[in-house]
């Protein structure tokens, strides 16, 4: 059984100046939050995730639920309102506005949690345990889930990384929020000791461990993070065409998105013809990067047909392909020089309020731009691997990169290397692509991938199976990135896993919770007793 914490409550915090006090603890929420955005790409700060949670941990530390509930509400909205602007880029404030607080109240209900098992010993593991249940209800909940925030998609430069190798995205934010409040917990103790001078050696023993074991864990981890060549190479090429205007209605002008991918194709090859290139064994177009579908459409088919021709290597193309009189399907198609379309993979996971429309009245009343989505796309239900010129490449179009499942799917499934075309046009110049980019690489980690991103407007990169990235794009301009990329075929611990480690880590906040409701009822009856 897991004991009430029991030792003597560390001292106050001291009064800060000019401040007063009732306002200290909601002041502090919204920092913690503010810290944790700023842990984001594209700062490359990911160390400031962990005075953040630290911050956290005091302000929830033995707080009632109304308290807590409300601290948390004021963290989650320091948080999320500003990691999620990019989301009211082309739309306007209160759609972004709405999501932001959406998701402050998930981290609210999970700051209950987490208030509640500060009240048992080695807190900061219970605590850790509910944020990280916390995150896999947000991925799941409402509309397929909504993942992004994921505090372990913040630490794509971070030590903690090789820990995504061992247990997937789930063990990492628990490492790296366990960390935080273990140093939360380590000051109370130093505190503690300031004001009685005793040391109860058990409490400060969990604090070092709660600040250690994660660090020594990301140590451990470190010989499963391996970017060798287990089955050669294979020389990739990424085609970033760019869009004529930045916002939703890029949309408008399908032909000329296409007509500049197919341009920056063909320019590829006659660079390739000059010996300025390597001759790519495939080519990976972003997703959207031909709206017209081409199996309906003979101008654009011929388009693609004469580029992936010139260059003279299968191309995955992204395209919107109809399915029906009323609905779409976001497909990738495998173009092959001789012979034209021969495989597609649709979209699993897409866009709820972006691909399809769910409640729509209820929608419409936060922004008229819903009636956009006239034709609703349709979700596809295989998982999608092609074969490109002998290399088995794992297809994951754009938003599904935030989904743990779709992308060890495409390993699983036999999936040398991993393709994540996008298309972020939508989103300007925000902060999106990034956090995005953040998610692949920290993707490659976890399944010992190398991960090509291909986008329509930037940022297009490829990553090794380390999570380094060796080419980038710059945003809005046209591109081709040429690279030779190890494949490999072993699995990491986490892929082997799957979902286990998530499931392990709900199981541990669900018992903490358990027991402070144990705990309670027992209080009650005592007292009840003692009348």
């Amino acid at each position: 059984m897991t004991p009430v914490d029991d030792s003597p409550p560390p001292a106050a915090a001291p009064r800060a100046a000019g401040l007063p006090r009732r306002l200290l603890r909601p002041a502090a929420a919204v920092l913690s939050g503010l810290l944790l955005y700023a842990s984001f790409p594209p700062r490359t700060v990911w160390w400031l995730v962990l005075p953040g949670f630290a911050l956290l941990g005091w302000v929830l530390h033995g707080r009632r639920p109304r308290a807590a509930f409300g601290l948390g509400l004021l963290s989650g909205l320091g948080f999320m309102l500003p990691l999620l602007h990019w989301t009211g880029e082309d739309v306007g404030p209160v759609p972004w506005l709405a999501l932001a607080v959406a998701e402050g109240l998930f981290i609210a209900v999970g700051c209950l949690g987490i208030a509640a098992v500060t009240r048992l010993a080695y807190w900061p593991v219970w605590a850790a345990a509910v944020w990280t249940l916390d995150e896999a209800v947000r991925a799941r909940i409402p509309f397929g889930g909504f993942p992004w925030g994921k505090i372990a998609f913040g630490q794509s430069e971070s030590p903690f990384l090789p820990l995504a190798a061992l247990g997937g995205t789930p063990l990492l934010s628990f490492a790296v929020v366990l960390c935080g409040f273990g140093l939360c917990e380590a000051v109370r103790r130093i505190m503690a000791y300031r004001s009685t001078g005793k040391i109860p050696r058990a409490a400060v023993a969990g604090a070092v461990a709660s600040v250690l074991v994660p660090i020594a864990g990301a140590l451990a981890a470190l010989p499963l993070v391996d970017d060798s060549a287990e089955n050669g190479t294979a020389t990739v090429a990424a085609i970033q065409g760019n869009v004529p205007r930045l916002g939703l209605d890029f949309n408008a002008q399908r032909r000329a998105v296409l007509d500049n991918h197919a341009r920056r194709t063909a320019e590829l090859a006659e660079e390739v013809k000059a010996g300025k290139e390597k001759q790519p064994d495939f080519v990976l177009w972003p997703e959207n990067s031909s709206d017209l579908d081409p199996y309906l459409n003979t101008d654009a088919r011929q388009v693609i047909d004469d580029a992936v021709k010139a260059i003279g290597a299968p191309t995955v193309v992204g395209s919107v392909v109809e399915k029906g009189s009323d609905s779409l399907r976001n497909t990738l198609i495998e173009w092959d020089p001789d012979r034209g379309p021969v495989d597609t993979y649709d979209k699993r996971h897409i866009q709820p309020f972006g691909e399809y429309m769910p409640m729509r009245t209820v929608a419409r009343f936060f922004s008229e731009d819903v009636d956009r989505v006239q034709r609703e796309f349709v979700p596809g239900t295989e998982v999608g691997v092609f074969d490109l010129a002998g290399t088995k490449v794992g297809l994951v179009t754009c938003y599904e990169a935030a989904f743990d499942d779709a992308v060890r799917d495409t390993v699983k499934h036999g999936g040398q290397m991993i393709a994540v075309p996008s298309n972020n046009a939508t989103f300007g110049r925000s902060e999106m692509t990034y956090q995005q980019l953040a998610m692949s690489q920290v993707r490659a980690v976890e399944h010992g991938r190398a991960v090509v991103v291909p986008v329509t407007s930037g940022v297009s990169a490829v990553i090794r199976p380390d999570g380094t990235i060796v080419e980038k794009s710059g945003m809005f301009t046209p591109a081709a990135l040429v690279d030779e990329v190890p494949l490999r075929s072993s699995l990491t611990p986490a892929t082997r896993m799957g979902p286990l480690p998530e499931g392990v880590i709900a199981l541990l906040a669900l018992a903490g919770l358990g027991w402070v409701g144990v705990s309670a009822v027992r209080a009650r009856r005592a007292h009840g007793a003692g009348k």
